[in-house]
């Protein structure tokens, strides 16, 4: 054996014993602290061992919680839905998921593994970590639902330091922006209504959603072409202007009416919209809210990029003017809150107003607000000013435009002998989309579905003469009460004893 042999052996034997000897005297002062120092001590000497060891170390490791406090952590998932779309191969364990109303299969880091990423020329090592706690309540503003939790789970990113600014000032807004992207593309359109099973246990009401599968489009829409085109057309130059919206100091918010007879396709054109945009739909029955108050914590849950829809807004509950808010203290019952404030049971058209277009309307961005009529004329005046409703669209009876799409998605064909007959027959009678659809959908012969069609003209024309026959009725009877009424209140008025006036000179 060399001596350049040897002189390494003993080099290495020095090297082990000398570590042996540190570790010795390590676990010798571990167990005496354990024993004689007081635990604050101990955490002292702790905390500063551990950042000495920390300032030799160029890595620098940032933590991402699943949650802050109650609230999810933006980053992180954004994080986890990049993860999902960069993980290799190399990876031995994954969490695969599918929600029974999703399309797309969920992939995801599982526990305790690791992952390295590289972004303009860096590496970066990710690993998910759990540790356990005591069990805690999660609300998901995203779905508007919450769960319970016996582990909080974080992210680690683990670099080295120089590549601080580059993590947050690139790195972080480039996963941000490819989250961003990643959710519109696997996104399915959800619709919400409120829970209201939460209101009649006394707890506040929440949104509860399902997956809108309305098949619903602009190319199945049984409208008029050129309607249609400017629907597009306005939703397109809503959604690119953001900035512009900003610029004028006005809420990114676009109000619509669609008002016309039951079965012209109000809720069809709604459906189209969502699926156009990728919007998900809110469904306000306002008869289920309580108050004021409950009406705007609910409208503020509402997430950008949403339809929110109140439907038959003429019939679906008595808004009252700011003038009438005495006459409905007077009517209406009051409940006292938990900390002895007295909130009244009714939505007022004020408050309304002022969560459409007042102060709680700027709570949210890329939002779109849908009301829905039989009756134009029913509404108070103060819900169509410009601002509130921006666009009014007349759903109007079926046209020959509708017709032939209706035609051609029922029965396939663009053209037939009965066509110019069946369009005739439309500037005369008023029948709906819906009538149109329901008759097409007796039979898969054309000649057959459209006889029957003819036939059902008769039928329906028979019916309007006699639905305004008794419209023209109620309302002779309607006009002959109010005069019956004047003329009592008249015949009163003069029985009662006029004062008598005394000159005195």
């Amino acid at each position: 054996m060399s001596s350049s042999t040897e002189s390494k052996i003993a080099t290495a034997k020095t090297i082990v014993s000398t570590i042996g000897s540190v570790a010795a005297a390590a676990m010798v002062a571990r167990s005496v602290a354990r024993d004689y120092l007081p635990p604050e001590f101990q955490d002292y000497l702790y905390f500063g061992i551990r950042n000495f060891i920390n300032k030799l170390s160029r890595q620098l490791t940032m933590v991402l919680y699943e949650y802050d406090g109650f609230r999810e952590n933006e980053i992180y998932k954004a994080t986890e839905l990049y993860l999902a779309s960069r993980i290799s191969p190399d990876v031995n364990r994954l969490k695969i998921t599918k929600a029974s109303n999703e399309k797309n299969i969920t992939i995801a880091m599982e526990i305790n593994e690791s992952f390295e990423d590289t972004y303009n020329g860096v590496k970066f090592y990710w690993s998910l970590v759990s540790k356990k706690l005591p069990t805690r309540e999660y609300h998901n503003y995203d779905d508007h639902g919450s769960s319970s939790r016996t582990d909080q789970r974080s992210l680690e990113l683990t670099f080295h330091r120089k590549h601080k600014d580059l993590v947050l000032n690139d790195y972080f807004p480039f996963i941000l922006n490819h989250a961003k992207i990643k959710k519109l593309e696997e996104k399915t359109v959800k619709l919400f209504t409120v829970d209201t099973n939460m209101a009649y246990s006394g707890r506040p009401s929440v949104w509860t959603s399902v997956s809108l599968d309305h098949p619903a489009t602009f190319a199945t829409l049984a409208m008029d072409s050129d309607v249609k085109e400017d629907v597009m057309k306005d939703l397109d130059r809503f959604v690119e202007r953001r900035e512009y919206y900003r610029k004028v100091g006005k809420a990114w918010k676009r109000g619509y009416l669609l008002y016309g007879p039951p079965g012209t396709g109000k809720s069809s054109l709604i459906a189209a919209m969502a699926n156009y945009l990728n919007f998900d739909i809110y469904d306000l029955e306002l008869t289920d809210i309580r108050s004021n108050s409950e009406l705007r914590r609910l409208l503020v849950a509402t997430a950008n990029r949403s339809i929110l829809v109140v439907e038959d807004i003429d019939c679906s509950m008595e808004l009252h003017d700011r003038a009438d808010v005495d006459a409905v203290k007077a009517l209406v019952n009051l409940r006292r809150g938990p900390r002895g404030y007295r909130d009244e049971q009714r939505v007022t058209l004020s408050g309304f107003l002022n969560f459409i277009d007042g102060l709680w309307s700027s709570c949210g961005d890329e939002r779109i607000i849908i009301f829905t009529t039989n009756r134009k004329d029913k509404l108070d005046p103060a819900l169509l000013r410009p601002g509130r409703m921006d666009v009014h669209i007349n759903m109007s009876y079926c046209t020959p435009c509708g017709f032939r799409l209706l035609a051609s998605n029922y029965l396939g064909i663009t053209e037939h002998d009965q066509f110019e007959q069946i369009e005739d027959l439309l500037g005369k009678v008023e029948i709906t989309p819906a009538e149109v659809a329901e008759q097409l959908l007796k039979d898969t012969d054309p000649d057959i579905a459209l006889g029957e069609l003819i036939e059902f003209f008769d039928v329906k024309k028979k019916e309007n003469e006699e639905a305004k026959a008794k419209a023209k009725a109620k309302e002779q009877e309607e006009l002959a009460a109010k005069e019956r009424e004047e003329k009592e209140q008249t015949k009163n008025k003069e029985s009662v004893p006029q004062p008598i006036e005394i000159m005195t000179f």
